[in-house]
Parts: structure tokens; C-alpha cells; sequence
């Protein structure tokens, strides 16, 4: 063989190499474009009308709760809720801000939860669903990118649902009940500031309160190609946690749940502040988190996308 043969021979090995790197130069993706996906993504799932329903309806909380201590105290006598209801709810008439604790106790067991379990639940599955997901995956994103935005996308629906009720009670309880200083759950007084400094931090403290719940939701997204069942699923497991919590003889299992510490933020309206529920509740939510964020990365890194 002549060398010029031997080196027409070589060259669609060789040239195949370079268009390999080059491609794989391409799809290498760069901060701008990562910033630009997770801006599309936050669009996306925030203009969506089930998003926006489901804050409405978080936003209703409040104001049903509101208007039902008014008419019940409207002839003078006091909210006593002494079976079992929201711890701060005996003082709505007195200081409009503790609508904003009650309406957190309120909505953090169920509503809440739910709505971030719809969400995370679609993340995936909804988009296997509707045949996007491989397009997605087509663009130089990568898997473990593609489901880090979906994750920040959720954590951020956490943060704006919780600030919606906190919001929502704050305006209805201005309106309705009087504000000032209010007396903590230790007896001590602390000025409207401070107060309303706690309810911040008590919104921060709900919201982060959920980080598990969206992990355990996007790992169960990546499980099937059907959002609905995905949906059904997390909420679903929220439920069966919620009961077995409630269980005198699972005690000893109990404090490993991840709602066991949920309505620990109300230590955060003693004084002083009682803290240990409180480190518990964020530490078990960082390792719900871990677990089955890497539970969702393993699956959505190895799963055959085909839709």
C-alpha cells in the first residue's frame, strides 16, 4: 500500500476523533446557559395555572381563618381552642400577627406539603409525559444540571408558597384585628418589630422545613413517565407519613419522620428561643434531602429516557 493510501486510510478515523471532541466541546455547557435554563424553568412552572391555583388557594387559608375568628368573636367572647387547634389561635383577637403563626400551623401539615409534592412530582414525569424530556436532554444540559434546576425550581416554589400564607395572614390579620406588641408564649413582651421580625424567620424556617418532601417528590418524579401518578404518589406517602406519626406505638420511629418536627418553629415565639426541635427539624430535613436527592440523581442519570 502506497502512503498515500495509508493516509486516505487513516483520515475518517481521524476526522471522526476531531468531530467527536468537537461535539463534545459544544455541549459543554456554560454558567450563562445554565442561568438562562434555570430562568426558563422558574417562567415556566410559575406561569403555569395549576402553580397559580395552588397559591390562590394557600392564599385563601388565611383569610377563611381570619374571618372565621372574627364572626366567631364578634359578639365579645373570647377564641378559646383549647380541643386541639392551632396553638396560637386564642390570640388572633388580641394581635392580628399571630394570624401569620396560626395560618403556617395551619397550612404546614397538609396544604403546604401538597402543593410542593404536586410540583416536584411533575418535575420529571410531567415532562416524560409530554414528550419534552429528551428535547431538554438534547440541549448541551446535561442530567445531573437538568435535575439540579428542577430541585432549585421546587425549593423556590417552597420559599413563595410559604411567603404567600405568611403574606396573606399579615394583610388579613392588619385589616381585621389590631396589631402591636405582642405577649410570647413564655409571657414576655416583644415589640411589633421583633415580632415581625419571628415571622420572617418562622416563613424561612417552614420553607425549609419542606426540603425533604421536594426531594422525596423528585426522586419519585424520576420513577415513572406519568406526572399524575407521580403527583398521586408523593402526596400519597405524605399521607401514610403523616398517620403513622400520629401512632403512640411508633414512638421510637417517630422522630425519624419527616414531618415528626414540622410545628417545632412555634419554640420560636418563646423566650428565649428554644432551639433544640428546631436544629433536629433542619438537620433530619438536610439528610431526607441527601438521601433521596442522590436517590434521584442515581435513577435519572441510568434511566432510559424514551420520551
Amino acid at each position: 500500500m502506497s502512503r498515500a493510501e495509508r493516509a486516505e486510510t487513516r483520515a475518517p478515523g481521524a476526522g471522526a476523533g476531531a468531530e467527536a471532541e468537537a461535539g463534545a466541546a459544544v455541549r459543554v455547557p456554560n454558567p450563562l446557559w445554565s442561568l438562562g435554563l434555570l430562568r426558563s424553568e422558574l417562567v415556566t412552572t410559575f406561569r403555569r395555572w395549576r402553580t397559580l391555583a395552588l397559591l390562590a388557594v394557600l392564599a385563601g387559608v388565611p383569610v377563611l381563618v381570619g374571618v372565621a375568628v372574627k364572626i366567631e368573636t364578634s359578639g365579645g367572647s373570647p377564641a378559646d381552642h383549647g380541643d386541639g387547634g392551632p396553638a396560637f389561635i386564642a390570640q388572633i383577637t388580641n394581635n392580628g400577627l399571630f394570624l401569620v403563626f396560626t395560618a403556617l400551623a395551619a397550612t404546614l401539615p397538609f396544604f403546604l406539603p401538597m402543593a410542593i409534592g404536586v410540583v416536584a412530582g411533575d418535575a420529571i414525569a410531567g415532562e416524560a409525559n409530554a414528550g419534552t424530556l429528551r428535547y431538554l436532554l438534547v440541549a448541551p444540559a446535561g442530567r445531573t444540571r437538568l435535575l439540579l434546576t428542577k430541585y432549585v425550581t421546587t425549593m423556590a416554589f417552597c420559599l413563595l408558597a410559604t411567603l404567600v400564607v405568611a403574606v396573606s395572614a399579615l394583610a388579613v390579620g392588619a385589616l381585621l384585628f389590631p396589631l402591636g406588641d405582642l405577649t410570647t408564649i413564655s409571657g414576655t413582651r416583644i415589640g411589633f418589630g421583633e415580632g415581625l421580625g419571628r415571622a420572617l424567620l418562622i416563613a424561612l424556617i417552614v420553607a425549609a422545613s419542606l426540603v425533604g418532601v421536594a426531594a422525596l417528590g423528585l426522586f419519585v418524579s424520576t420513577l415513572t413517565n406519568s406526572g399524575i401518578a407521580a403527583m398521586a404518589t408523593t402526596v400519597g406517602l405524605l399521607i401514610t407519613v403523616q398517620i403513622l406519626d400520629q401512632i403512640p406505638q411508633l414512638h421510637a420511629f417517630q422522630p425519624y419522620f419527616f414531618s415528626h418536627y414540622w410545628l417545632s418553629f412555634a419554640d420560636l415565639m418563646r423566650d428565649p428561643v428554644y432551639w433544640d426541635d428546631l436544629v433536629r427539624n433542619l438537620g433530619l430535613q438536610a439528610v431526607y434531602a441527601a438521601v433521596f436527592g442522590s436517590a434521584a440523581w442515581a435513577r435519572f442519570t441510568t434511566k432510559d429516557i424514551t420520551a
